[in-house]
């Protein structure tokens, strides 16, 4: 009896409105939240955050040429990665949250292809130049559907397909397979494209099977798979880095907002919107990534180049307007809905 007073599940009063936890911020709400009285904000959330995603991760890779100017490429990974997983442990602890590990095993694997194989991005950004790398790297969308149909059956449909088509045409131009110069800074960023596509459809199947608080869990993947990056660093950098204040200015940035918030919001992303989705989506940051290039680094796109973020654009406004499609078609849901229930007699309710 003591056993089942404990886990006892308390039954909320009658007319008390349920209460349930948010899978991004882990706090308790009330049912009749904001997003749900409003269908139109709850389908344009996650593209809001898509779009903040986009400026924090596009800019994010001038920043990164600026602090491996100073640094090994593993070093700084593994100084950002581990100085992360630190600040977001920091937040858990002022929320109050579970710092406890849930599904350990399963959160060092998807650590091992989110974090770990960033170095390899960390990389190619140091062989390479800004803007080329941050597109190479986002060839993940690519990797995320072939993985996702066969492991997560979610199939490309409608619209989707010619945002696939404009897309790919788009990351074709702005690749140039037909030029191979800098080809080994291609690889390197392309793995690590790879491997970030491998981790986010893992966490679909995380989250499928375990209930997992979001915070906590980048923490814990971030300060994991940053171990294996302070290894790398030990063993081939002889030197350190050299401490200037752009190389620290450039770790506050990643610590702060392109690891500890960032990776929040990318979690969000994911558990809001199919992986696919997020994925095609998401190649709005290698157009923020190579504009930034330009403007402060002076990487200026060629003609083709050019061309190939014109279509990446239009295939993020369909995206959009499929967006703004679903949202309209669940207001539509939700009036025919409360259309039925206002038509329902008093004595058929009771």
């Amino acid at each position: 009896m003591l056993a089942q007073s404990r886990f006892a599940v308390k039954q909320p009063a009658p007319g008390a409105r349920r209460r349930e936890s948010t899978p991004l911020t882990g706090d308790v709400r009330y049912s009749c939240s904001m997003t749900e009285r409003n269908p139109r904000l709850r389908a344009y959330l996650p593209f809001a955050a898509l779009a903040l995603l986009a400026l924090i991760w596009g800019y994010n890779w001038v920043v990164m040429k600026v602090g491996v100017r100073d640094a090994d490429p593993f070093t700084f990974a593994a100084l950002r990665n581990f100085l992360g997983a630190v600040a977001l442990f920091a937040v858990v602890a002022i929320r109050g949250g579970p710092l406890r590990p849930k599904a350990f095993w399963w959160t060092a694997l998807y650590s091992v292809f989110q974090t770990s194989m960033s170095g390899l991005s960390v990389w190619a950004l140091y062989v390479g130049s800004a803007g080329r790398t941050s597109v190479l790297t986002y060839t993940m969308p690519f990797w995320i559907l072939l993985i996702a149909w066969p492991v997560l059956g979610e199939r490309i449909r409608g619209l989707q397909w010619a945002a696939v088509v404009l897309a790919l045409a788009g990351l074709i131009f702005i690749l140039a397979p037909w030029d191979l110069r800098g080809w080994a800074a291609g690889v390197l960023a392309v793995g690590g494209g790879l491997g970030w596509a491998i981790a986010a459809v893992l966490f679909k199947v995380v989250y499928k099977r375990h209930e997992v608080e979001l915070v906590s869990f980048a923490a814990w993947q971030t300060l994991i798979g940053s171990i294996p990056l302070i290894v790398v660093a030990l063993l081939v950098d002889q030197t350190g880095p050299t401490w200037s204040p752009s190389l620290i200015a450039a770790l506050l940035y990643n610590v702060i907002v392109a690891s500890a918030v960032a990776y929040v919001v990318w979690l969000y992303v994911l558990h809001s919107l199919p992986a696919g989705t997020a994925g095609i989506s998401s190649l709005a940051i290698p157009v923020v990534g190579v504009l930034s290039a330009w403007i402060q680094l002076g990487e200026r796109p060629g003609a083709v180049e050019a061309l190939g973020m014109g279509l990446i654009l239009a295939a993020l406004a369909i995206l959009a307007a499929q967006g703004s499609l679903a949202g309209r078609q669940a207001r539509l849901s939700l009036r025919a809905g409360q259309a039925r229930a206002s038509s329902v007699p008093e004595d058929e309710k009771q």
